[in-house]
């Protein structure tokens, strides 16, 4: 089912002018490699102090930050799950960890939020299974809430960009 408050774009998440931007981050909140390292790069060294004040984050759950001096106003940090094989609940953490951020969005009147591809870097989740778990719980927390405008799925590489069109696709 095609939603048109639905984007996929490949670039760099740190360049986005919308209200949020989604952190892959770990459980700490203190930075790290991939996007996690590049968005506390590019917001600079405030986004890390306010990071240490909110004492880390579950697995499956969010926590929201300002963006200092990224062009988004606000950093949900979502902290997706580890890929342990698939058997260790991991496919309903990453759909919390979408719907975590999506709730916090809407909490907070944000209007446009851009996607990483969660636990799909360092964390190793498999993108052909976490990309149709991404947009399923998108596409159902959209469905009942109207808040959102527009939502963006920001694919880091080419082969991750035609990989969320190949899923996307499948649902129009």
């Amino acid at each position: 089912m095609y939603d048109p408050r639905i984007e996929i774009v490949e670039g760099d998440i740190t360049k986005l002018a919308v209200d949020a931007i989604v952190n892959a981050a770990n459980a700490s909140l203190l930075g790290g490699g991939g996007v996690d390292g590049a968005i506390h790069r590019a917001a600079g060294p405030e986004l890390l102090e306010e990071c240490r004040k909110l004492g880390g984050c579950p697995v499956g759950e969010a926590r929201l930050t300002k963006g200092y001096r990224l062009p988004a106003r606000y950093v949900i940090h979502a902290v997706g799950p580890i890929w342990q094989g698939g058997n260790n609940n991991e496919d309903a953490l990453l759909a919390s960890a979408y719907r975590s951020s999506l709730e916090l969005a809407v909490q907070h009147g944000v209007r446009s939020i851009a996607f990483p591809a969660i636990s799909t870097g360092a964390y190793g989740f498999p993108m052909e299974r976490a990309i149709p778990i991404a947009l399923d719980t998108v596409q159902t927390f959209l469905e009942r809430d109207q808040t959102l405008q527009r939502v963006i799925m920001v694919c880091f590489g080419r082969a991750a960009y035609e990989l969320y069109l190949h899923f996307y696709n499948q649902r129009t």
